[in-house]
């Protein structure tokens, strides 16, 4: 009772301590990452070796088998491996032991790599190391379609312009375009004419490698100035390469345009992306794992006008597939129920209470244990996000217990002619114990979470932390400012029903009917009780038809009602299609049959005909599920 006779004595120190905990929970709530999700950390790396070229067998039998194998060996804390070998590339993820240093493990596979090149098929580069985490994922793309430029300006503008000003936002990580054809200076070997002139494909390599190259050859002083040299071999135009020399041959030079000439083309395109059903490029838009969605998407919508003042003319440029809708959404819903919450539970102790002042000061609890359990969470790592708001609001309805108590137990102490500082100190200290057991009890019930593993820790953790803070919170504040704040509050002599006209009359009638009410369920209960069989039955049937619901027996022919899945079904206004296509066919021809379903979804064809058109191109059965906002 010490707390509660210190904030007697100190009314001032505990109204600092309140002004403490709503500036700086605001101050932690302004400055905290917003997202729909927790960061997922899990201690995975994943390693992709790149060979154009070679097939998946191969990949699978000269790369990904001997990766597997001498990763094993060598990196430490490694839990298990899975490996996918498709045409020219391997990837490899290992799965590290929790708690492992994911960094020392990056560390490891890199020297190991280039240890084990030699043993690759020739001309294989070093793979690409990326520290997977589940919460890097796409939040936006930026769409770049035109009427007048070709896929190859789009894409070049999309991979040389428009990622180096994405790159300077903070948290952001921007891959190379999706769709459009990558410009590409090709060497197109005649193998006749090579033949002819006695060269092979390594003679004309090494011709490329020898000319083409830059040279910084230093300084030359003459007179008074001094001027810089270089020895710069690489052509200017794509139709100088044509004059490197290659060979002589009885006295003539061979040239490469005589043999290979060159083209500036592209290479060759292994994705299309149609928009509106016309080809375009995208640029997908992840965040790293400790970024805030809506800070890397109004940056994004920040940067983008700056980009299109200097885009090239009958560029358009577009933000799509926009997260930050559905994460303010969602986050608002969860704080509008948190408030509609918080407003029948002021409501109720209004009407039970029967005094707007009692009401005030219970109700006060809500905001500051939220704010309180907020700073508990930024400084815990956490973030705004669905599960510690959705545990906040989980709490509001639990907030108000201790003060309720607290408040009901000095009105009734104030209501025996007690002096009110004595109601306080006497009403506070009969419930100070059962208060905390009650409050630890709340708590307790979130312990099981620390026993989680995997994804469920990094989701439920945040949301038993928020709960946690701010029950302890709420008893702190129930020891503090109710005390406190009744003393100024309320009267110096109690009065029954303090109120007058029609609400007076309200709450009188309501506490009438209240405890009529009360006594019949007494009554009610003990009836019950009193046939014991009769009581076991029915809670056995209860228990048994609730099991119902989730049993699954096939002999029985029951199944279960409740459906299982790890995140419930989400309304994000999108729907998609996936389509899939023969193993093997060009992606050309896969065009052709996208083209047919948009022709189709457009209302040129009518839908009825979709099964005829899958028929056409023995396709296997559609997922019809249209992608649009």
């Amino acid at each position: 009772m010490w707390i509660v006779r210190l904030a007697l004595r100190r009314p001032l120190s505990v109204a600092v301590m309140t002004l403490l905990m709503l500036v700086l929970g605001v101050l932690a709530f302004t400055r905290m990452n917003v997202d729909i999700f927790p960061a997922i950390d899990l201690p995975v790396v994943i390693e992709v070796w790149n060979y154009p070229g070679l097939s998946a067998t191969d990949m699978e039998r000269q790369v990904t088998f001997y990766g597997e194998r001498v990763t094993t060996s060598v990196v430490n804390d490694i839990e298990h491996m899975e490996s996918e070998s498709i045409a020219g590339a391997s990837v490899i993820k290992i799965y590290f032991h929790p708690g492992a240093t994911v960094a020392s493990g990056i560390a490891q596979m890199s020297a190991l790599s280039q240890s084990i090149l030699s043993f690759f098929p020739p001309g294989m580069t070093a793979p690409n190391i990326v520290d997977y985490n589940a919460a890097n994922v796409p939040v936006a793309q930026v769409n770049i379609f035109s009427d007048t430029l070709s896929e190859q300006e789009l894409f070049d503008y999309g991979q040389n312009s428009i990622r180096q000003r994405l790159y300077t936002i903070e948290g952001i990580s921007v891959p190379s375009p999706f769709g459009g054809r990558n410009r590409a200076v090709i060497v197109n070997l005649n193998p006749t004419k090579m033949y002819a002139n006695g060269l092979s494909a390594e003679d004309i390599g090494n011709a490329l490698n020898n000319n083409n190259i830059i040279i910084p050859a230093g300084s030359i002083k003459i007179g008074d100035r001094e001027y810089r040299v270089e020895l710069n071999g690489s052509p200017r135009q794509v139709a100088s390469f044509n004059q490197l020399p290659l060979k002589v041959i009885n006295g003539a030079p061979i040239f490469l345009g005589e043999v290979a000439p060159t083209t500036d083309t592209h290479t060759v395109q292994t994705n299309i992306v149609r928009i509106d059903g016309k080809r375009a490029t995208y640029l997908p838009i992840y965040k790293h794992a400790a970024a805030s969605t809506l800070s890397v998407i109004d940056q994004v919508r920040d940067t983008l006008p700056l980009i299109r003042e200097t885009a090239p003319k009958g560029m358009n440029l577009h933000l799509a597939f926009d997260q930050s809708v559905f994460v303010r959404a969602t986050l608002w819903g969860v704080v509008r129920e948190a408030a509609v919450a918080a407003g029948l539970v002021a409501l109720m102790v209004l009407i039970f209470l029967g005094s707007g002042r009692s009401m005030l000061i219970v109700i006060l609890s809500i905001p500051l244990s939220i704010l309180t359990a907020v700073i508990g969470l930024k400084l815990s790592g956490q973030t705004i996000n669905i599960m510690t708001l959705g545990g906040l609001a989980l709490a509001v309805g639990m907030l108000v217990d201790d003060a309720t108590v607290a408040i009901e137990n000095i009105h009734r102490h104030h209501a025996m002619h007690k002096p009110l500082l004595l109601a306080i100190f006497d009403g506070s200290a009969e419930i100070a114990s059962p208060a905390l057991v009650g409050t630890l009890a709340i708590c307790i019930v979130f312990f099981p979470v620390v026993l989680l593993y995997g994804v469920a820790r990094f989701l439920f953790t945040p949301l038993a932390l928020a709960v946690v803070y701010a029950m302890l919170t709420s008893y702190l504040l129930s020891r503090t400012l109710v005390p406190a704040m009744s003393r100024y509050l309320m009267p110096a002599s109690h009065e029954e029903h303090a109120g007058s006209g029609l609400w007076g009359a309200f709450v009188g009638g309501f506490d009438r009917g209240f405890e009529r009410f009360r006594d019949g369920y007494r009554a009610m209960l003990g009836r019950f009780i009193a046939r014991r069989g009769f009581a076991l039955t029915c809670v056995a049937l209860i228990i048994g038809s609730s099991l119902l619901l989730v049993a699954n027996i096939p002999a029985l022919r029951l199944a279960p009602v409740v459906g299982e899945d790890f995140f419930p079904a989400v309304d994000a206004g999108m729907m998609k299609m996936h389509v899939r296509t023969p193993s093997g066919m060009r992606v050309e021809e896969t065009e052709r049959v996208v083209n047919e379903i948009e022709r189709a979804i457009r209302g040129i064809i009518p839908v009825s005909e979709l099964d005829q058109i899958s028929d056409n191109i023995s396709l296997p059965p559609f997922a019809y599920i249209l992608a649009f906002y």
